[in-house]
């Protein structure tokens, strides 16, 4: 099958899911509603309760769990092909742990939403100059430099939340341990999320031939033409806006990001044309499914959307992994 053909029909495979996760969150909950109602509750500006369920409750909390699993694998994809470490996930370089800091400080101290939000995102951006600044030395910074400078300050970061949860009033406990196990339930407007994602991913895209060579190794990559130090910088750049973004958003949300580009990898190869928007298909396909089982399977109670995440991807991963040839990917 040509190769083209086969891109669409995987990307219109992967577009068709995503679609489908969004209609069953939609449908899924304490009042069920069936897919006919939900097609007319989105097109009849209607005052009824399913119409007023669908649109003000359901449709903005799938749509930012598209956008932030969406922005998660593809942050992941592409701190892969830069650390060129299979094992290499949005979290390793302790961004989730400086927006943990944050957002944890906000509960504490009694703020809303948006002020969990703001200093989530605040501490998500300060973690990702640290770690940039501290990686940069005199002759610039390497993939292990990198790797090591992420990793040090995500354990720094770490220590710092566990001794918040150890002093934090009994009462904020449910809510820090909720945000950082991810929690999608005091999502808002989702317009900004998927504008940042489109964003993202608009930037990212045109780079998929050098993202390509850069997989291949630095000197390959040069020796070729690539600008190695700005892409570089560009893709550690861009991979922690798009973290940032989804942690502000939903909180600690494991495993997709190590997951998913795998999931994509192991089924299509590794070319950055086709594996970044595949990526974020599955990625935030696979988000909305677990966090419509998360708040059905022991409603009226939600359980943490991460260890959905969790519960899923890790088994559906040891299965492809187990059944890849070797060299596929």
């Amino acid at each position: 099958m040509p190769t083209r053909r086969r891109a669409v029909l995987i990307l219109a495979a992967l577009t068709g899911l995503s679609q489908l996760s969004i209609i069953l969150a939609l449908m899924v909950g304490s009042i069920p509603i069936s897919p006919a109602e939900v097609l007319s509750t989105l097109g009849d500006p209607g005052g009824s309760i399913a119409a007023d369920v669908v649109r003000n409750l359901r449709l903005p909390r799938a749509l930012t769990g598209f956008a932030c699993g969406g922005l998660l694998a593809l942050a992941g994809a592409l701190l892969q092909v830069l650390l060129r470490n299979p094992l290499a996930d949005p979290y390793v370089l302790g961004i989730s742990g400086g927006a943990g800091i944050g957002a944890l400080l906000a509960i504490i101290l009694g703020f809303g939403v948006v002020g969990v939000n703001g200093l989530a995102l605040g501490g998500a951006l300060g973690a990702m100059f640290l770690v940039f600044g501290l990686a940069h030395g005199d002759g610039g910074w390497t993939q292990s430099r990198l790797l090591l400078t992420g990793v040090i300050v995500a354990a720094g970061c770490g220590a710092v939340v566990t001794l918040m949860l150890a002093v934090a009033p009994d009462d904020r406990l449910r809510g820090m341990l909720f945000w950082l196990m991810g929690d999608l339930s005091q999502t808002g407007d989702p317009t900004l999320a998927l504008i940042v994602l489109a964003a993202i991913l608009l930037i990212a895209l045109p780079f998929a031939r050098e993202l390509n060579l850069l997989a291949r190794g630095a000197d390959v990559a040069q020796a070729l033409g690539v600008a190695v130090r700005p892409l570089r910088r560009g893709v550690y750049l861009v991979a922690s806006l798009a973290t940032a973004a989804a942690v502000t958003q939903a909180g600690a949300i494991g495993f997709i990001g190590l997951i998913v580009p795998h999931l994509v990898r192991l089924t299509i190869g590794n070319d950055q044309r086709l594996l970044l928007p595949a990526s974020v298909l599955a990625g935030g396909s696979l988000l909305v499914i677990a966090d419509t089982l998360a708040r059905t399977m022991l409603a009226p109670q939600q359980l943490p959307v991460g260890v959905l995440t969790a519960l899923i991807g890790v088994p559906a991963f040891l299965f492809l992994l187990s059944r890849a040839t070797p060299g596929r990917h």
